[in-house]
């Protein structure tokens, strides 16, 4: 067939990743022309290397919507050069190719007696997020018009009485939910490739939400990116969220190239949903080696000690490592040093212990006295000796300390096999231990990642040209507490800052809010902007224990909440939450705002009341003259009166 392609794409950056091209080249086998429409200007470098793939490149103003794409590329190709083509495919750039061919699925469809189709459906569904019923339509990211279509005046009135739509929502629910149904209604027949009944009552959204089902068993030829940072709640209302991380973890046992995955989404999607979505937890057994594929690697383990009397503690967490790795120890006094190097004499690695200043503690540690040590190592874990003074109660800090340790150097077997890891998975660039989750932690750090830290941490990140998704609502993948593993690379970005001692505030330093402590969010950033993502580590024997603590957690919160809106689906519990919390806010509103009314009438009527008071004064020295002049039993009422007033005067 002779085939014209509209492909629209938006990148804030005007940046053209490997998989639009890899896309691009793989269905000029099946079009003819190539429309490449821009939302937005391209960069150079993108612009200049889409010329091989594309006849032609239209820009357009940025809007928020595909459909203004295709409706640009419509106004400027003209509706007339279009009907020259035997379909008009219009494609979003969301999508990335899979595994199979195109060729399967046109030459599937070209018998089909339809004038539309498309790759999957939307099924019918009540929608809580858009709040609409929604209708079973084909979906916008890759429909294909055939030329009875494109040649109908309802066709073209469609195009030409299209009203501005420039909220996302708007467009979802008075576009793509509703095409199919109304040319349908006109009498035009359409159809999808993935045309199976059964997944109707499967899930509403198969390519979105079911991709690694679709890709493996149905052989679709495309995949959504989005499926890989989609905000994880979307998952757990039809099922555990597994899909997108199977389904990467298929495509590599297929071959496939998934840098094209990982180059895009970690440039431009947030770590927080990235994480989720594809589970970048790691559980490592600490008892059970796993088959060791990488040999030797230069690897080091960095530590800052600055209690004594933690030495051998940190001793005995270092013997975890191989003896092959080299180990570097910053301190603040000769003395310290002393004792350190006699606490690790035991060890057959290569010890070196620095003298350094304590300003910026554990950061500028590895920051400025090690900095130049990092550079000659693959794989480097950073820990420091660790204690919460402002906690009341030790076995807080230690625990927190100890959970740290335990899930970074828990065994011998525990650190070959992260140094595995790191070998097998060459997007791995950091990994660290999850937050804690108890005590006086639990408030401080649960939900609340970036917590004081936020504005310093942006002001950080412009500073020094760090360019990566942040939003206050998702926390980084962080090292809270200032221990991880990380791979060099993954990191040269910050050690090239060059930083310096007095670049950190004197001490006495606050315990939040600080440099130290922009920094200590900034490591897992990097590590994204440099193309690799940050996990989390577990040893297995944490896990046990993480798993009862998060779970009884979760159970005992449901128990209370669920009183207050009612057991539902979590997004649906989630959003009643926030409703609950959203009226109360609105009650507090009203009722600062009758307060003030309040203060300010209190305030008028003190100005009566001072008149009253005056006024009383006067009468009581008549009462006073009137119940001298007459008899007690005359005088009785007047008596009573200036009782009264002598309460009002405040007198007793």
């Amino acid at each position: 067939m002779n085939r014209l392609l509209i492909y629209y794409f938006y990148d804030k950056s005007g940046i053209i990743d490997d998989y639009v091209y890899y896309m691009l080249e793989n269905i000029r086998l099946h079009v003819s022309k190539i429309i490449f429409i821009s939302n937005g200007i391209l960069s150079a470098e993108s612009n200049e290397k889409l010329k091989k793939y594309s006849d032609t490149i239209l820009n357009m103003e940025n809007t928020n919507c595909n459909i203004y794409g295709y409706y640009e590329a419509i106004k400027q190709f003209g509706i007339n050069n279009m009907a020259e083509y035997d379909e008009v495919v219009f494609m979003d750039y969301n999508l990335m190719y899979a595994l199979s061919s195109f060729k399967d699925m046109f030459s599937a469809m070209e018998n089909r007696q339809v004038d539309f189709w498309g790759i999957t459906k939307g099924y019918e569904e009540h929608n809580y997020e858009y709040g609409v019923f929604i209708n079973e339509h084909i979906k916008f990211n890759f429909i294909v018009f055939k030329n009875s279509l494109i040649k109908n005046d309802e066709f073209i009135k469609y195009w030409d009485n299209l009203e501005s739509i420039n909220i996302y929502n708007d467009y979802i629910n008075s576009f793509e939910f509703s095409f199919t149904k109304y040319f349908n209604d006109l009498g035009f027949k359409s159809d999808v490739y993935i045309n199976n009944e059964s997944l109707n009552k499967y899930i509403p959204n198969p390519l979105l939400y079911a991709p690694y089902k679709l890709v493996k068993d149905y052989k679709c030829p495309v995949f959504d990116r989005r499926s890989f940072f989609l905000d994880y709640y979307n998952y757990l209302d039809y099922s555990n969220g597994e899909d997108a991380y199977k389904l990467i973890s298929y495509l590599e046992k297929e071959n496939y190239n998934i840098d094209f995955i990982w180059d895009n989404i970690l440039r431009t999607a947030n770590q927080y949903d990235i994480k989720n979505a594809l589970h970048l937890n790691y559980i490592v057994p600490s008892n059970v080696l796993y088959e060791n594929k990488h040999g030797k690697v230069k690897v080091a383990l960095m530590m800052h000690i600055y209690f004594e009397d933690l030495a051998d503690y940190c001793a005995d967490y270092a013997s975890s490592m191989p003896e092959y790795a080299d180990i570097y120890i910053t301190t603040n006094t000769e003395s310290k040093k002393a004792v350190i190097e006699k606490s690790f004499s035991k060890l057959s690695n290569k010890v070196l212990v620095l003298v350094i200043e304590n300003r910026g503690r554990d950061v500028s540690s590895l920051l400025v006295a090690l900095r130049e040590y990092v550079y000659k190592y693959d794989l480097v874990c950073f820990v420091h000796d660790k204690k919460v003074a402002q906690l009341f109660h030790s076995i807080k800090g230690e625990t927190f300390s100890n959970q740290c340790f335990d899930n970074l150097l828990k065994s011998k077997d525990f650190v070959s096999n992260v140094i595995t890891l790191f070998h097998d998975n060459k997007r791995l660039g950091m990994l660290v231990p999850p937050p804690p989750q108890f005590a006086d932690y639990y408030p401080s750090v649960s939900g609340f990642g970036w917590g004081k830290n936020y504005e310093n941490s942006i002001k950080f990140f412009q500073k020094y040209n760090i360019n990566v998704d942040i939003d206050y609502d998702k926390e980084a993948t962080a090292p809270y507490g200032t221990m991880f593993w990380f791979r060099s690379k993954a990191l040269l970005k910050l050690l090239d800052i060059n930083l310096k001692y007095e670049d950190f505030e004197a001490e006495p330093a606050n315990t939040d809010g600080v440099l130290m402590h922009a920094i200590e969010r900034a490591y897992a950033i990097v590590c994204q902007e440099a193309g690799y993502y940050p996990a989390w580590l577990l040893s297995d024997e944490f896990a046990k224990i993480e798993v009862t603590n998060l779970q009884y957690m979760l159970t005992r919160n449901n128990r209370e909440i669920f009183k207050m809106i009612g057991n539902n689906l979590f997004s649906v519990t989630n959003r009643g939450i926030m409703q609950q919390y959203n009226g109360m806010q609105n009650e507090i509103s009203a009722l600062k705002e009758v307060v003030s009314i309040l203060k300010e009438s209190v305030k008028n009527h003190e100005q009566h009341i001072d008149i009253l008071k005056e006024s009383v004064k006067n009468h009581e020295q008549h009462i006073d003259m009137l119940t001298n002049s007459f008899s007690w039993k005359i005088t009785r009422p007047l008596r009573g009166v200036r009782k009264l007033f002598k309460m009002i005067l405040g007198k007793k």
